[in-house]
């Protein structure tokens, strides 16, 4: 298989030159879910989503599997009075420190430690993943505002190209060379260029609308750059290695899924052996069990238990065949997380390919497009032509330049598709 000579770090978004670009809104991913939570709201791509939590939430429990290693120790005092057959009230009293250690011979701890670590690690794979949807998110909405502004560029142009060629029938029409239903004809095509702009700028007020939200601030109007200025990566090779695939987060967590499951089963397991517990006290009392001694004296004991399962009404074999079926289900879903992942991988970089030969066959469209509706106008001046002629002429060329910003716009999306696809946003 061909090598993919790019990394998701090489499919960025660094692409524009001018001062409002898309880097400057993503800057601040780079201090993603590391600040404290504010009492004020802040932008979403700062504040500590419901990933934060859920991290914090895995390493208690890793660091609680940790300290299962480790001896527990209990302060138990205990106090009684006593009285028999009516006689004189004993007081005794007990003021132990009991310690507990269990021996982790055949593994139960340790399997338990593995799987909060995968668990704390699928956390983290989480968290990249929102970051990753949110980036490509804000790409999606970031482009669209660019593509809706040449857009609204373009039939600003035609509208003033269209003004004029309106005057000129016209002028045509009282010199006795044209007549009403041209000039109507164009009028017409004139003031549906001038309500397509109204639709435009509406379209872009929702975006921006769109992008204030995504980013929690208050409706805004954002500097950005043009469609012009955006520079695409050149080269993509079309094979991709399958440790390119190890990048996604998706790939990652099911990957973590399969290794909770493996010590899950391990766990299970390892509950048919015994379980071997050390346990000990050592405090002062006054009851030496033959009598009451005053002042107390030290007592101190040491106990070495096994247990081993002989009969749990089927409960351990049960836990043991349930650990197996979720680790095959893990594994069947980690393959189909593989499979689902070339897939999206293949499409997205099929889909740059597609459209950037369709942005060069769509220039060269525009093109004739142009030269015909020049072509067209000048022969209408000159009588040769009739005003269908230079009206179809001048909404195909108008036509042929609102699908060429599309098709730069879909070229964008398969670049943002292809990030989304490699797994980016992860951390430097």
């Amino acid at each position: 298989m061909d090598q993919f000579d790019r990394s998701p770090e090489d499919v960025s978004f660094d692409l524009d030159a001018e001062e409002y670009s898309l880097e400057s809104i993503l800057d601040e991913y780079k201090d993603f879910q590391t600040e404290k939570p504010a009492p004020r709201p802040r932008p979403a791509y700062r504040s500590r989503p419901v990933t934060a939590e859920m991290i914090e939430e895995a390493e208690a429990a890793l660091m609680s599997a940790k300290l299962a290693f480790l001896p527990s120790f209990a302060l138990s005092p205990q106090g009684t009075i006593s009285s028999f057959d009516g006689g004189k009230a004993t007081k005794t009293y007990t003021l132990p420190v009991t310690a507990s250690w269990e021996l982790d011979i055949f593994g139960r701890l340790r399997n338990a430690k593995q799987q909060a670590k995968a668990l704390y690690a699928q956390s983290k794979d989480y968290q990249q993943a929102v970051r990753t949807q949110l980036i490509a998110g804000i790409a999606n909405v970031y482009y669209t505002l660019l593509m809706l502004d040449e857009q609204l560029a373009i039939s600003q142009q035609t509208e003033e190209a269209w003004k004029e060629t309106v005057a000129s029938t016209r002028a045509l029409m009282d010199a006795g060379l044209a007549n009403e239903a041209a000039t109507s004809q164009m009028e017409a095509a004139y003031y549906s260029v001038q309500t397509s702009i109204l639709d435009l700028k509406e379209q872009i007020n929702q975006v921006e609308n769109s992008l204030a939200l995504l980013l929690a601030e208050t409706p805004r109007r954002y500097e950005r750059g043009k469609l012009a200025d955006q520079q695409l990566p050149e080269d993509v090779a079309v094979g991709v290695p399958m440790q390119m695939l190890s990048n996604r987060p998706d790939v990652r967590a099911a990957e973590r899924s399969l290794e909770q499951a493996f010590y899950a089963t391990n766990q299970a397991r390892a509950a048919f052996y015994p379980q071997i517990t050390l346990s000990g006290s050592a405090g002062w009392t006054n009851n030496s069990g033959a009598g009451i001694v005053n002042p107390g004296k030290l007592l101190a004991s040491v106990v070495g238990s096994l247990t081993q399962p002989l009969f749990y009404r089927g409960q351990n074999i049960a836990r043991l065949k349930a650990a197996k079926a979720q680790e095959e289900q893990a594994k069947l879903s980690f393959q189909q997380a593989l499979l689902n992942a070339g897939s999206e991988v293949s499409n997205a970089l099929s889909l740059y390919q597609k459209t950037s030969e369709k942005v060069e066959s769509r220039q060269m469209q525009v093109e004739s497009a142009k030269k015909a509706s020049e072509d067209t106008k000048e022969l209408f001046n000159l009588g040769t032509s009739t005003y269908l002629e230079v009206l179809s002429a001048q909404q195909s060329y108008l036509s042929a330049q609102i699908s060429q910003v599309s098709d730069c716009f879909d070229q964008m999306q398969a670049v943002v598709s292809l990030y989304q696809a490699l797994g980016g946003g992860r951390e430097e």
